[in-house]
């Protein structure tokens, strides 16, 4: 199956629930939501780092540089306070739209 696009807004969920398990890199980002989806969700760099970027200035994650596992300088990102909370309310709002979308979708 080819990948599937994300709807708008979407790459920021799965970021702020991918940090939630464990900081990681970039990189690493990217390939445990494409590892979790079994490849149907491919994020490239176009998409993944200007999302890293506006969580970080939102305040909803923070960086800093650590070495990854093959020693190479990497910018480690992890989820703040704030961004805990958001990822909350974000996982609220995902359950009333997906809700709200099998509810119409069932209609015959």
């Amino acid at each position: 199956m080819p990948p599937t696009d994300l709807l708008q807004g979407t790459l920021d969920l799965l970021i702020l629930k991918t940090l939630a398990l464990e900081p990681q890199h970039g990189w690493g980002i990217a390939q445990r939501i494409q590892q979790v989806s079994k490849d149907a969700l491919l994020i490239g760099q176009g998409s993944l780092y200007p999302a890293l970027h506006r969580l970080e200035y939102k305040g909803w994650i923070q960086a800093e540089w650590g070495a990854s596992e093959n020693n190479r300088k990497a910018k480690f990102y992890s989820l703040t306070k704030t961004g805990q909370k958001r990822l909350a309310t974000e996982m609220e709002e995902w359950d009333r739209l997906t809700n709200a979308i099998a509810l119409v979708l069932k209609q015959v």
